[in-house]
């Protein structure tokens, strides 16, 4: 099996072209867990199957590392974008994937390089956040969850949940650096409250046009940057009145830009791109 290793700000999956690899859907799941590991596989947070659509360019049918079907990643979707255009599969540079059925339009920046003209960066129209706790969704008595209060680990927190087309709850905390993500991330991804789950984010403002964030994602842990984690991070500091609607997120891989636009309720997320290695497996002891 071929496959392309690549990362934005360090949140590494494992890219495929569907349309020339065919794994049954029934196997996909293990086939997933065999490819994640890091120590018996190739290793990343997940896989990302890139196919052919009917209704966008292209589809992205991501997987987390546990092998559970995710509905978007905003790393994951820039990466979709570099790994098309570079690979010659599209020839412009504004185009569409589709993931879960959600339809996201992409702008690239592209440079030339030796090999010829490759993506950069990508700015992404994440579409508008949804905010009704029901289709999160989170089980709550309000229809929105701003700064509600959630019994973690014995202690009371402060969580605003979005969904940028997968779930998130937003946790401000003073020190994100030295935060214990490892023991308090499962006790928010598997809380009773979120029924499919949920990705958290732990979030410190450093200034209204700068935070600072740690996120636990659900299936796979802590990652080095989540896209979709990033937008929700803005959409909660705006609603908290903590930042401006344009901020810079600062996560373990990177820096990735968001801005809010208030006249047509849509999120852009902008960012790098970067293939790492390519390479062929033999998974056929998985099939």
């Amino acid at each position: 099996m071929k496959f392309t290793k690549m990362h934005g700000c360090g949140n590494d999956y494992i890219y495929i072209d569907g349309a020339r690899e065919c794994i049954p859907q029934e196997k996909k799941a293990e086939v997933v867990r065999f490819l994640s590991d890091r120590h018996f596989g190739i290793g990343g947070d997940g896989v990302i199957f890139i196919n052919p659509s009917h209704e966008a360019d292209f589809e992205m049918e991501m997987y987390n590392a546990d092998g559970s079907r995710a509905e978007m990643c905003g790393n994951g979707i820039r990466c979709v974008a570099k790994y098309v255009y570079d690979k010659g599969m599209i020839d412009r540079e504004q185009f569409s994937v589709i993931s879960a059925g959600q339809v996201k339009h992409i702008t690239l920046e592209t440079e030339e390089k030796k090999e010829g003209r490759r993506a950069v960066t990508a700015r992404v129209n994440m579409g508008s956040p949804i905010l009704a706790a029901r289709e999160i969704p989170v089980v709550s008595s309000g229809e929105k969850v701003i700064g509600e209060e959630i019994i973690v680990d014995g202690k009371i927190w402060h969580m605003t949940c979005v969904s940028m087309g997968n779930p998130h709850a937003v946790v401000f905390v003073d020190d994100v650096r030295h935060f214990p993500i490892e023991t308090v991330g499962p006790l928010f991804e598997n809380h009773e409250k979120f029924p499919k789950r949920i990705n958290t984010e732990f979030v410190h403002v450093i200034d209204r046009g700068h935070v600072e964030m740690r996120v636990w994602e659900r299936g796979t842990g802590e990652t080095l940057a989540c896209g979709t984690g990033c937008c929700a991070t803005a959409v909660a500091c705006v609603l908290n009145g903590l930042t401006e609607r344009e901020v810079t997120v600062h996560v373990l891989g990177g820096d990735i830009f968001v801005q809010w636009n208030e006249a047509e309720n849509t999120v852009y997320m902008t960012g790098p791109a970067e293939t790492v290695f390519e390479g062929e497996i033999a998974c056929s002891g998985k099939l």
